[in-house]
């Protein structure tokens, strides 16, 4: 037996020996979470997904807003985030009409939606380069062309097409614009007229959007982005997706 002195420096030793030892353990297991706690600090962005999962977060947020049960949002939550950038999960060509506000159609909330809007919903000039900032930069991986029922765009147009008569100011322009894209389907005739052209409108701009270069077409031939069309229905507010071409 060791004699109290003794003891106790044994004592110490051991213990010392025990914080030495847990703090080396300690250090270890912060040195080896490190990479993993780093990687928790930046978490992909949310419009980090596939084009297939946009589309369906987009429809199942419709399916809420028809049905009137849209999801209860703090539009403060986020808002510092969102002050720095914007990771948008899909960009939205979609018509200027007051009824159809796309955050509303697809239940989403600030910052989940890139919106380009212009009565009749077609590609331009200036709505391709935002799209194209959308996908270049934003890195958003899907791309609506959203029409509607009853279109006054598209219903402008259908009466040049039948009798051309002047339009005032700059209206002609977005005729002029929505001709290429549904004069078919007016020249078809049918007790549909107005419904095909709305849908060949829509499917005219995502074709010519999957195929604009170099920015999208590319995105497109990789994978990345997908575009794709649909018709926003204003007496049930449920969206028609239209079937690829």
């Amino acid at each position: 037996m060791c004699d109290r002195a003794s003891c106790d420096h044994a004592l110490h030793s051991l213990q010392s020996r025990r914080q030495f030892l847990g703090m080396s353990l300690g250090w270890l297991a912060v040195t080896a979470l490190a990479p993993t706690l780093a990687f928790a600090d930046k978490a992909p962005p949310q419009n980090a997904i596939s084009p297939d999962a946009a589309l369906r977060r987009l429809l199942a947020g419709n399916a809420l807003y028809a049905a009137n049960k849209l999801d209860a949002k703090d539009f403060s939550v986020g808002r510092a985030a969102r002050a720095k950038a914007q990771y948008p999960i899909a960009a939205i060509l979609g018509c200027a009409d007051s009824r159809v506000a796309p955050e509303l159609v697809f239940d989403q909330g600030p910052g989940d939606l890139f919106v380009v809007r212009v009565a009749g919903n077609y590609l331009s000039g200036d709505s391709l380069a935002s799209l194209e900032y959308a996908v270049g930069v934003l890195k958003v991986p899907l791309i609506v062309v959203l029409g509607h029922t009853e279109c006054g765009a598209v219903k402008a147009t259908i009466s040049e097409i039948k009798q051309p008569a002047p339009l005032p100011g700059h209206i002609w322009d977005i005729v002029d614009a929505v001709r290429p894209g549904i004069t078919k389907a007016v020249e078809a005739g049918g007790n549909d007229v107005l419904v095909n052209a709305i849908g060949a409108n829509v499917d005219y701009n995502v074709s010519r959007i999957a195929s604009a270069q170099p920015v999208i077409s590319k995105a497109v031939s990789e994978g990345s982005v997908k575009v794709v069309g649909g018709v926003y229905q204003l007496a049930t507010g449920k969206v028609l997706m239209r079937q690829p071409a």
